[in-house]
């Protein structure tokens, strides 16, 4: 097989679609009935669902149909996972509002335009592999602290406030707002939030394979419709969605707008990589199957350049959805094809209600989700766990709360580096002395110890663990610590995880110093990566001689001392 046929079928294997493997599988009719179940039970779902997370990013409802509708599809039909559901989610709340506010809606559709063609170069880059290295406790701070955010968006219509000046968007002049609009607070209003929790939560108690958030909807629509309650609804704030799909056209591509919006859509980009990453893997934890990330980081981006050309908003994998997909019985990606479709069916057919929809029930679902999102459980633990761990996501978790999303993740991400780097650099070790002269048991890593050494004129050392820039300081140290005036150095790396360009400089610094002392270097265990890394340094023989087993390393050793 030539190289170009090799490279063509890496690429295939990598970014098929899984509705390809699918149907080479063979998709009948059992699994065709399997997937309109679930595709409708996650359209019944998302059907109130999208409407509230669109209004809560400062839009109009309709734009989080539009985007399951669009987004939805395009993720089902190109994607890299089998059960990914793709639509507005609850995580971008905070950037989508941010971005309407200081670009408005056109702003926001242009900011992800732009986003999904740096999707697309993501995955087409094959960096999807990357995102997985997000520490945990980053993930747990920053999703914990869009929850909060998300429920203070929503104290308004839960309490029924009237805000004179607007909403704020940054967080504390936001619960300053809401405490200054209290006198205004409506009973009727909260009466209708807390009665459509209670339905939610008590579903999921007695009846979980029920359709909670539809279900709370409808009956707060009945209650405000029967009892004229006064509370407000879709239509009195957005006069009613349409009831069909708006013509695709192109946002306004003029390079002072791409210039001031390319920020939010480098955080839409980050985010929604981030977050439909982490859908697929929760999919594949719970069905045993393997997405492919870099053909699903490509289909997001599709979808969120599809999104746009159609009015919607950010796409991307949606965690709860697309478990309620895996639990409903799906198959496959025809499952979330067909939710998006029975989601513009309903939006043909039911329009024309949904401007009954009172914004109290929205509310009340974007709280369950809220709740639901705040990792409570994984947070107290990261708290327990590590002083280091702890401090990685409470500085998370507050720089999403109180400054800003894409801020909160990079400075997490540089501490959970950072804690990693220090983490490994002590792990480090550096052992003196010889064991035994011959090979270490395979199964076992037999210690070494400086007093019984038994050559003065030879000094063993062994290196374990990872070389790198982090550890080089402290090896370095180590190495220079040696004793007397040795005629030879045999030193170990057969247990080292990694050497970098570092521990080579480091090395090779060590054999100058021993070659100024008329003193050998010999190096055991180094493998082809690492002798090649070294000789890049100009660590080669006669200056640091490579040997495969310590007993011939030890043995060359002393022949060198002996004869000089």
């Amino acid at each position: 097989m030539s190289a170009r046929t090799k490279q063509n079928s890496a690429f295939s294997a990598l970014f098929t679609p899984k509705l390809v493997t699918v149907l080479r599988e063979g998709y009948g009719f059992d699994a065709f009935k399997a997937d309109l179940i679930s595709g409708l039970t996650v359209a019944i779902i998302a059907l109130p669902l999208s409407m509230a997370i669109a209004i809560a990013s400062g839009v109009p409802p309709e734009r989080g149909l539009y985007t399951a509708i669009v987004g939805g599809f395009l993720v089902s039909l190109l994607g890299g996972s089998r059960f990914q559901i793709g639509g507005p989610a609850g995580a971008f709340i905070v950037l989508v509002f941010a971005t309407v506010q200081v670009h408005g809606v056109e702003g926001l559709l242009l900011a992800t335009f732009l986003s999904g063609f740096f999707l697309l170069a993501v995955g087409f880059l094959r960096l999807g592999t990357f995102i997985k290295y997000v520490p945990y406790p980053v993930t747990v701070g920053f999703t914990s602290g869009i929850a909060v955010i998300i429920l203070a968006s929503q104290l308004k219509d839960l309490f029924g406030l009237t805000l004179a000046g607007g909403e704020p968007g940054p967080f504390i002049p936001k619960l300053k707002a809401l405490a200054e609009a209290a006198p205004s607070f409506n009973l009727a209003a909260l009466l209708v939030a807390a009665g459509s929790i209670a339905i939610i939560v008590g579903l999921r108690r007695i009846r979980p394979g029920w359709p909670g958030f539809l279900i709370a909807v409808i009956c707060a629509t009945l209650a405000a419709w029967l009892f004229d309650l006064p509370v407000e609804t879709i239509g009195t704030r957005f006069g009613g969605i349409p009831q069909m799909l708006p013509a695709p056209h192109l946002p306004d591509l003029s390079l002072d707008k791409i210039i001031a919006v390319l920020p939010a859509a480098l955080s839409f980009t980050l985010l929604g990589g981030i977050e439909s990453l982490l859908s697929a893997v929760v999919a594949d934890s719970m069905t045993g199957r393997r997405h492919r990330s870099n053909c699903e980081l490509v289909a997001q981006g599709v979808a969120n350049i599809g999104s746009a050309l159609f009015g919607g908003i950010c796409v991307t994998g949606t965690i709860a959805r697309t478990a309620a997909n895996v639990r409903a019985g799906a198959r496959g990606p025809v499952s979330g094809m067909l939710h998006s479709l029975f989601l513009l069916a309903f939006m043909l057919v039911a329009a024309p209600l949904a401007r009954f929809i009172p914004l109290a029930a929205l509310a009340g679902i974007l709280a369950v989700v809220a709740w639901n999102m705040a990792e409570k459980h994984q947070f107290a633990a990261l708290l327990r766990s590590s002083r280091g761990d702890a401090v990685v996501l409470l500085i998370t978790f507050l720089l999403v709360v109180f400054r800003d999303l894409t801020e909160g993740i990079l400075v997490g991400f540089g501490l959970g580096a950072l804690l990693f780097l220090h983490r490994m650099s002590e792990a480090v070790r550096v052992e003196h002395g010889i064991a035994s002269i011959t090979d270490r048991p395979d199964n076992g890593e037999e210690p070494y110890a400086p007093d019984i050494a038994t050559d003065d004129t030879v000094v063993v050392y062994r290196i374990s663990g990872a070389f790198f820039f982090g550890a080089a300081a402290a090896v370095g140290a180590a190495l220079d610590r040696i004793g007397g005036k040795p005629r030879a150095y045999v030193i170990d790396i057969s247990s080292v995880l990694m050497l970098d360009s570092t521990a080579a400089a480091t090395i090779e610094g060590f054999a100058r110093k021993a070659r100024q002392a008329e003193a050998s270097v010999y190096l055991v265990g180094a493998n082809p990566q690492i002798r090649k890394l070294l000789r890049t340094h100009g660590l080669r023989p006669p200056h640091l001689r490579f040997y495969g087993a310590l007993k011939d390393a030890v043995a060359a050793a002393r022949r060198q001392s002996q004869a000089s």
